[in-house]
């Protein structure tokens, strides 16, 4: 049984309380909500929320809804709240939530594996026309986000996405994030095992389930047995990557502890080989310790990363075999390096069965709803009812025969969806920005889309495989300490003393070959209006000083300050 505040676990319950003086930890005894969102979370399941929903606030508009409901717990079911229209980055951070708040919302679809029908997709094309003034960006954990949701329209929405067995449960708040997996699991030529009955059975078990619903911040999950490591494994609560055992066969080496924002870490392996059919069982007892022991007295320090780093590796290996699985685990081999310098499966690719896949790049993962439909379409007309999302903001079709590959790379390239996309096209990520979201100091998305056209345009011959994250806050959803070269959206002085819109810039970061992160030149920062020449500028000394076959991580790791600058 689950610990909570009203029934703690046996081992808990036998534990002094004490003063609370410790992280807020169940397992310690700490129930006694120490912030506002464990008091929230205490008075009601952000689950309940629903009802409220369909049955008030959909039928009362926007002001009938409850504070804590608004910016808590309505999060269980995919909603936040939309920043206010004409904020600058000066005043977030500086106003009242009230007083950042649109009246609509952004809605997340969680797309578990990225895995989606062609009909799923055409309702979520649907109803982005319909309800979302056409918007749909596809993000780095493989979902779909509408923006300009009224509280009037949910109800409807749940019925449509539901009816094609989609959901929003659960994509944001202090819950079981999105899992994510390898959009080729199961039909790729060179993976080495297919989590896929993993991600069903760990979503059975704990997405709804209020065992799981209080945690004390987000856990995330990722699932892959593709060689190429596709689904930033480093960097996830928890992560499952594909290795061969040299007695057991194919498995999964696990992760745990990986994450980013204002203080990044990156996952520990807990050095076990755990089966298929095991990994379930081994996710539920990890989520368990988070729940049980993750830390609950500050936000900033409640993401299970904090408590591995301060457990280790060991520790938690033998918490997780002793009192939760309650038997021991196998040793097993580390995953070997990627196989790619790219993992986002764009291009044309040969499957398992003789067919192909089509992976292609919209802009920094900004599509519409139109689009989507026709992205259903095609998939359809070419003999396909499966596409996917990937962890790098692009997309797949699956199942398509030899005879109809030309056609339907020509049909994709005519949307201007890049099935062999330039170098700054293909790596180029970007997060919401300030057009959306209440956290942003900076746009993202359409600068993200001009930087990629400027460096087209200036250095149309530079091939080598480039990473640009741009992100709007410091809290790093796009990824930016992982990127080579990741942009943190902050205001800055320009030339004339006028704060205007910038970034920190970090150079350097990577995850799976040598993954680490990006290195933050000192006093560097770029205006905005500055970005494009400032990484035209430091791409051509790269490519005037690198060694042969350097990667770009390695340069700038031994680059002096002036050559970054």
């Amino acid at each position: 049984m689950a610990a909570t505040p009203e029934n703690p676990t046996p081992a808990a319950a036998r534990r002094k309380a004490g003063r609370h003086r410790g992280e807020g930890q169940w397992a310690a005894g700490h129930f006694t909500p120490l912030n506002g969102n464990e008091q929230f979370k205490k008075d009601d399941d952000g689950l309940n929320v629903r009802t409220r929903i369909e049955t008030i606030y959909s039928k009362r508009g926007f002001d009938s809804i409850d504070p804590n409901d608004l910016r808590g717990r309505m999060r269980w079911w995919g909603l936040y709240t939309q920043r206010r229209e004409g904020l600058d980055g000066t005043k977030t951070g500086v106003l009242e939530p009230e007083e950042l708040d649109a009246e609509f919302f952004m809605l997340r679809v969680r797309i578990d594996g990225g895995r989606l029908t062609t009909e799923q997709l055409r309702v979520i094309g649907e109803i982005s026309q319909e309800f979302a003034r056409g918007t749909a960006d596809i993000t780095d954990r493989q979902n779909v986000q509408f923006h300009w949701i009224r509280i009037e329209d949910v109800p409807e929405i749940w019925n449509r996405l539901e009816a094609v067995g989609l959901s929003t449960t659960e994509a944001c708040g202090d819950t079981p994030r999105t899992i994510l997996g390898s959009p080729v699991a199961g039909i790729a030529a060179d993976e080495i095992i297919d989590g896929t009955p993993a991600i069903d059975e760990i979503h059975r078990r704990i997405v709804g389930n209020k065992d799981f619903s209080n945690l004390p911040r987000k856990f995330k999950t990722a699932i892959s047995g593709s060689p190429l490591l596709d689904v930033a494994h480093e960097i996830n609560d928890i992560a499952f990557v594909g290795v061969v055992h040299p007695e057991h066969g194919p498995g999964f080496d696990v992760w745990v502890g990986g994450g980013l924002s204002t203080n990044p870490k990156l996952g520990v392996r807990l050095g076990t080989w755990v089966p298929l059919d095991e990994v379930a069982d081994v996710h539920e007892g990890v989520i368990s310790i988070f729940r049980d022991y993750g830390y609950r007295r500050l936000r900033n320090r409640a993401r299970l990363k904090f408590l591995v780093a301060d457990w280790g590796p060991e520790k938690f290996r033998q918490v997780l075999e002793d009192e939760y699985l309650k038997r021991k685990l196998t040793d097993g081999p580390a995953p070997a390096e990627p196989a790619g310098r790219w993992r986002d499966h764009v291009g044309v690719h040969k499957q398992q069965d003789g067919r192909f896949y089509v992976g292609f790049a919209p802009r920094v993962g900004r599509v519409d709803g139109a689009t989507l439909t026709k992205i259903a379409e095609i998939a359809e007309q070419h003999g396909s009812g499966r596409v996917r999302t990937t962890t790098e903001q692009k997309m797949l079709v699956l199942d398509v025969e030899e005879a109809q590959v030309e056609s339907i790379v020509s049909a994709l390239e005519a949307l201007d969806l890049r099935v062999t996309p330039s170098t700054f096209r293909r790596g180029t990520m970007a997060c919401t920005g300030i057009e959306f979201c209440k956290l942003a100091i900076v746009e993202t998305k359409g600068r993200g889309a001009s930087l990629i056209d400027e460096l087209e345009r200036r250095i149309p011959e530079f091939d080598e495989p480039i990473t640009i994250n741009i992100n709007g806050c410091p809290n790093a959803c796009a990824r930016i300490q992982v990127a080579d070269i990741g942009l943190k959206g902050q205001l800055v002085l320009d030339d004339e003393g006028n704060r205007v819109e910038g970034y920190q810039v970090h150079l350097g970061g990577a995850l799976g070959l040598e993954a680490g992160f990006g290195r933050k030149v000192r006093g560097l920062k770029v205006t905005a209006a500055e970005l494009p020449d400032y990484v035209e500028r430091v791409l051509k000394r790269f490519q005037a000083e690198r060694e042969d076959g350097e990667r770009f991580a390695a340069w700038t790791a031994r680059a002096s300050e002036e050559a970054l600058s």
